[in-house]
């Protein structure tokens, strides 16, 4: 482990709607493929990565139940797209190389395991890739929330979000030339300004247990290593 190294534990945020690469849908190998890389990368550089997956490429629940069907049902449908997508990133993860494993919120013994916090402490012990599904096994609680949860309970150093730009901005950059782009900003100051990073669920979560937000571009290769080198650009949220 180098001195340059500031976080040594990370709970890494992957959408959905990144799987997706040039796609309109499903999950493209050629982007779980350079995840994988990054993963992999940082692995080389001794930090341990657990990933929460969403699964908007494949179902979003809350779409569903905009157009009048139920919410419960619709989140389930949710949940289980993001067991496929949990299953592609380990198979890429195994394919770069790395030990990865499935936890499921939902219990499905037959495809992979289930979330409990002794297994997951084994699994990072024994240096191997937790991807954790299902979200929070609950309805109405986002895949942000569950990422926020779970950092909380793995003890993470830092909640890294890959997303489609490069850090926060006061407003959406591809519809506002003259957004704010940050380069820090506090908890209690996204929360105020209702700032669309993850929901507030997430960020209040994250606010209590003091675990930094690090947002970033999901599409660099490498990029991640990068951050955790602090070389990379991204917006971190810390202080309260």
């Amino acid at each position: 482990m180098t001195a340059a190294i500031k976080y040594k534990r990370v709970l890494f945020k992957v959408s959905g709607e990144a799987l997706m690469g040039d796609q309109g849908f499903g999950i493209d190998p050629a982007v779980t493929k350079r995840i994988a890389g990054d993963v992999a990368e940082a692995s080389a550089l001794g930090v341990a990565t657990a990933i929460v997956v969403g699964g908007g490429n494949i179902f979003r629940g809350v779409s569903l139940a905009a157009k009048g069907a139920d919410r419960v049902s619709g989140d389930h449908m949710g949940m289980l797209a993001t067991i496929m997508n949990a299953i592609g990133l380990r198979m890429a993860m195994e394919d770069a190389g790395l030990d990865a494993v499935v936890l499921s919120a939902i219990a499905m013994p037959e495809i992979c395991e289930s979330f409990s916090q002794r297994a997951m402490n084994d699994h990072l012990k024994n240096n191997r890739v937790v991807i954790f599904a299902g979200g929070t096994g609950n309805p109405y609680f986002t895949t942000d929330t569950a990422a926020a949860l779970r950092a909380c309970e793995m003890g993470a150093d830092a909640l890294f979000k890959g997303t489609q730009v490069d850090g926060i901005y006061s407003a959406d950059p591809k519809k506002d030339p003259n957004a704010e782009r940050f380069d820090t900003i506090s908890h209690s100051e996204i929360l105020e300004r209702g700032l669309e990073v993850m929901d507030a669920t997430a960020v209040s979560l994250s606010k209590d247990e003091n675990i930094p937000i690090v947002v970033f571009s999901i599409h660099e290769a490498g990029g991640y290593a990068k951050i955790l080198k602090g070389e990379g650009r991204c917006t971190t949220v810390q202080g309260n």
